[in-house]
């Protein structure tokens, strides 16, 4: 019988020739990601249960990137980041990126492709559940507990369920106006938060194989946000390019056999596609921009794993130049590296940052700042009542901060016109539709 992409790598990670969705196999993992907020628990488990003096199964399979609570006087997030300091020193790990050195990335799911560590074919767990964002190299990624990962410190391997695969296929071109995030919240509105509760949600077709590696990441870092366990794309020139610009790995890409199985398949007519909104306080509260048009806002969030990506900062220059925002507009980039080409990408003659800076934006350092509340000195974070539109993947109450917050998800697009006028923007008043100004292929 054929098997699905995310049943041959996990065939593949358990040293099998076939698995079937449903059983359970014990997988030898090839990545594990850690960071600030769940690795100092990971690291305590890990201790107590091999002891003291134990080596992590494989040093050059660790990956700590401290991201989520840095900027901040926080003793207690300061300790975390102590801890994991420590223990990348006692371990001699290779792969920690220390905040406040030269080596420090910024948000975990945006580095780790950056660094080379999203390899189609490969088996990456992460103590995040937006791990599942490397999925769109091909990848089988996903988000687990602190004590599944104290287990595979020391031994290297996890016992994992084989999930059935939700296949969402995106028929003909994207329109230039539609972003990646549009398809998502599309998607997660239509099932429901949990309507993929442990199964791989594949993306394919013609508009997603269209698409950069950055907006297949948009794609897969939300599936979670549909219950999913995974999400996954199948590799194709476009993967292997980025990934051999970053790493001499020699990874084995992986692709789905002739007609598996699918638990179901949806199809999207691309061309019928609107931009999209999730209102308070669900991903799945859908709703089109023009059914929200007009929703006073006090402020407007670009950034996270979800949408501080460059391509993500290109789209939004392109709405925001020559304006000034109505409300305050916080830009945070994913990395240290998307800062530095915030200075050094040009739109119509200037550099992103400026354009950013010109219009009155707040510009933040390199990590996931807002999109997780944080302490109460968190850049950017949500105050009592606030109704903000943000490109990050959560809307929960309290999750930007404030529990009397209001938070509406968006593409960057919306995100950016609505910045301008301080209400809900269809994005369309600002890109004509005749003019290709797609970023990076619909990111």
């Amino acid at each position: 019988m054929s098997m699905t992409l995310t049943e041959k790598i996990l065939a593949k990670a358990s040293g099998r020739t076939r698995v079937d969705a449903g059983e359970t196999v014990w997988v030898n993992v090839d990545i594990l990601m850690t960071h600030d907020v769940c690795g100092p628990p990971t690291i305590g488990i890990f201790k107590r249960e091999f002891g003291d003096d134990a080596r992590v199964w494989d040093k050059d399979k660790v990956v700590i990137i401290p991201d989520h609570y840095i900027f901040t006087n926080d003793k207690y997030a300061n300790r975390n980041v102590d801890i994991l300091r420590a223990f990348a020193a006692e371990q001699d790990l290779p792969h920690y990126y220390d905040v406040g050195t030269e080596r420090y990335k910024g948000v975990c799911h945006v580095a780790m492709p950056e660094e080379g560590f999203t390899r189609p074919g490969d088996v990456l767990f992460g103590t995040d559940s937006h791990t599942c964002t490397a999925g769109a190299f091909g990848q089988f990624a996903t988000g687990i507990g602190n004590t599944d990962a104290g287990f595979i410190l020391g031994t290297g391997k996890l016992w994992v369920k084989v999930p059935e695969t939700m296949k969402f296929i995106f028929e003909g071109e994207i329109p230039p106006y539609i972003m990646a995030k549009d398809l998502i919240l599309q998607i997660i509105g239509d099932i429901g938060v949990d309507g993929a509760t442990y199964r791989a949600m594949e993306f394919a077709g013609d508009g997603v194989m269209r698409m950069d590696m950055e907006g297949r990441m948009t794609l897969t870092n939300m599936v979670i946000e549909g219950g999913g366990k995974n999400g996954v794309i199948e590799p194709d020139e476009v993967t292997f390019d980025y990934v051999r610009q970053r790493t001499d790995y020699d990874f084995t890409p992986l692709f789905n056999d002739p007609n598996p199985k699918y638990h179901s398949v949806r199809r999207y007519k691309s061309a019928d596609l609107q931009p999209m909104v999730a209102k308070p306080h669900s991903p799945d509260n859908k709703a089109t921009v023009t059914e929200v048009r007009g929703t006073r806002l006090t402020r407007a969030y670009i950034g996270s794993c979800t949408g501080g990506k460059i391509t993500d900062f290109e789209a939004a220059a392109k709405i925001i130049k020559g304006h000034q925002v109505g409300v305050e507009t916080y830009v945070v980039p994913a990395t240290t590296l998307v800062r530095e080409q915030l200075k050094t990408t040009y739109f119509d003659g200037e550099t992103l940052w400026n354009i950013f800076e010109q219009a009155g934006a707040h510009m933040g350092e390199a990590s996931c700042a807002a999109c997780l509340g944080g302490p109460s000195d968190t850049f950017g974070r949500l105050q009592s009542e606030e109704i903000c539109i943000s490109t990050t993947n959560r809307n929960f109450p309290g999750r930007m901060g404030s529990k009397k917050a209001q938070v509406y998800l968006a593409s960057p697009y919306t995100v950016a016109a609505s910045a301008i006028t301080g209400k809900i923007t269809d994005p369309r008043e600002y890109l004509p539709v005749e003019e290709d100004v797609s970023a990076g292929g619909a990111s």
